[in-house]
């Protein structure tokens, strides 16, 4: 290991917050030089990550994710924690920057020192994620944070990554509407852990009972992602704090039944695993992208498929066969 990233180790493991966004900067980093790197880092740091509790929170556009996290942090900082946010923000198509800035809609939380909170463009990484949003939570937690929140870009798309690299999902939904079940899918409750019926204040209120009763009978139809846990619909107000308590006491008796069932180890292996192959599977399809001559034929068979004069597989097939024919003649 070459001293500038002991150094960066060093740092990181002593909480110092410049060094953790030095470090999250080089792991997201593309330049093979930067990944060589990131991954040596990452080496020194994982014997010290692995037991904070993880989070994920999501929730259609307008909920108010921002503002319960915000009210959740600052919560579970006053209960002795440190809490570092990992939040997604929809990309800018043409700089491919992050929109929104999370940390302006966390102003207070931002500017505790028990707080870290790091934004990052969610490009073009399905599930609301990036996707080196695993490597992050870990170097947060080498650097001393003990409960990890992934916020992420919303319901809309495949919210399965997110709730694969954490341990409890939690899906924020809004008052009203709750015939339709505001459009969300079946898949995407199964996930949930903890449902909030943000905005239970005001005007509001009522069509937030309403909702509630009626998610929890949506529930009855649905499996839980553990036979140990029975998922709670909560209302709740991040504006006027309202059900803050309440949730994370949701949160430390799921936590506390996972480490006593084994779930807790078990599910720590299995996100190892799935971080495994995912790497695996995102690593072959750069590598395959940045094949010469499967460069060159990328545009021809898209072009090929997408006008319906080959299936999308021949075309599939036809890149991996240039891509491995010119593998096994170079070995």
């Amino acid at each position: 290991m070459n001293l500038e990233i002991e150094t960066l180790a060093d740092d990181v493991l002593s909480g110092n917050r410049r060094a953790l966004a030095r470090a999250i900067t080089l792991i997201e980093s593309t330049r093979s030089d930067h990944r060589a790197s990131s991954i040596t880092l990452l080496e020194r740091l994982m014997p010290h990550a692995g037991r904070s509790i993880r989070l994920g929170i999501s929730g259609v556009p307008g909920v108010g994710k921002s503002t319960f996290i915000e009210a959740l942090g600052n919560h579970i900082i006053d209960a002795g924690h440190r809490v570092a946010v990992l939040t997604v923000d929809p990309s800018s198509s043409i700089s491919g920057g992050s929109i929104l800035g999370d940390k302006t809609r966390m102003d207070s939380l931002s500017r505790r020192s028990e707080a870290y909170i790091r934004p990052s463009p969610a490009g073009k990484t399905l599930g609301g994620v990036t996707r080196r949003s695993r490597e992050a939570l870990i170097l947060c937690e080498a650097a001393g944070f003990d409960v990890i929140i992934v916020e992420t870009v919303g319901v809309g798309q495949s919210e399965t990554r997110v709730a694969e690299m954490t341990d409890m999902f939690i899906l924020l939904l809004l008052p009203g509407a709750g015939d339709e079940l505001q459009g969300i899918k079946r898949g995407i409750m199964e996930l949930a852990d903890l449902i909030l019926i943000n905005k239970a204040d005001g005007d509001l209120l009522a069509l937030a009972g309403r909702a509630e009763a009626e998610y929890r009978n949506a529930l009855q139809l649905l499996h839980p992602r553990s036979a140990d846990w029975k998922v709670a619909v909560l209302p709740c107000s991040a504006r006027d704090g309202k059900g803050i308590v309440e949730t994370w006491e949701a949160v430390l008796h799921h936590h506390k039944m996972l480490d006593a069932s084994g779930q807790f180890t078990e599910r720590r292996a299995t996100q190892a695993r799935d971080w495994m192959w995912l790497e695996v599977k995102d690593s072959l399809i750069t590598a395959l992208q940045g094949d010469d001559e499967v460069r060159e034929q990328i545009p021809i068979l898209e072009t090929a498929a997408s006008e319906g004069r080959i299936p999308p597989t021949t075309a599939a097939q036809q890149l991996l066969e240039i891509f491995l024919k010119r593998h096994n003649q170079s070995d």
